[in-house]
């Protein structure tokens, strides 16, 4: 071993990893920022394809296949359509408490939806459960919709 070896400028200073420790919290902090906008994007195109657009062909053939595994699976219902629970006229607040009319919350694709249900699927038998599928932080998120074709109790 040298005399050099031993030196202390053979060490890193402290202020080299100050600035790495710093280079670093900032490279976090940028794609935590491209993270976020990305899903602030993604939320932005949910929201305008959930009030703009309507249920077209490609969304119908989706719930079938959902309906046809459930059943497949000897299940007895299946989600068909989750969006968030603030879409609400009432943010969901008639839907978590099972309230008479929260129906009449729905906006936009949830409410075209239900009124396909009440014109198509009802008439055939079938029943529609909504429901709070998850809590982040205790508030309601999601809503989730549920087809259902139980056999009637007798």
């Amino acid at each position: 071993m040298t005399a050099s070896e031993t030196t202390p400028q053979s060490m890193t200073s402290a202020e080299d990893l100050r600035k790495r420790a710093l280079e670093l919290q900032l490279a976090e902090m940028e794609r935590d920022e491209k993270i976020k906008a990305r899903e602030a994007t993604k939320h932005a195109e949910f929201i305008e394809d959930f009030f703009q657009k309507h249920i077209g062909e490609t969304e119908r053939a989706v719930i079938k296949r959902l309906v046809m595994k459930a059943a497949a699976d000897g299940k007895y219902e299946a989600m068909i359509y989750s969006f968030p629970s603030s879409l609400c006229s009432d943010s969901g607040r008639g839907i978590n408490n099972n309230l008479p009319g929260w129906q009449n919350s729905l906006q936009g694709k949830a409410k075209e939806l239900y009124d396909l249900f009440e014109t198509v699927a009802k008439p055939q038998g079938y029943g529609l459960k909504a429901a709070i599928i998850n809590f982040p932080g205790g508030i309601p998120g999601d809503v989730g919709f549920f087809l259902t074709w139980e056999p009637p109790v007798e």
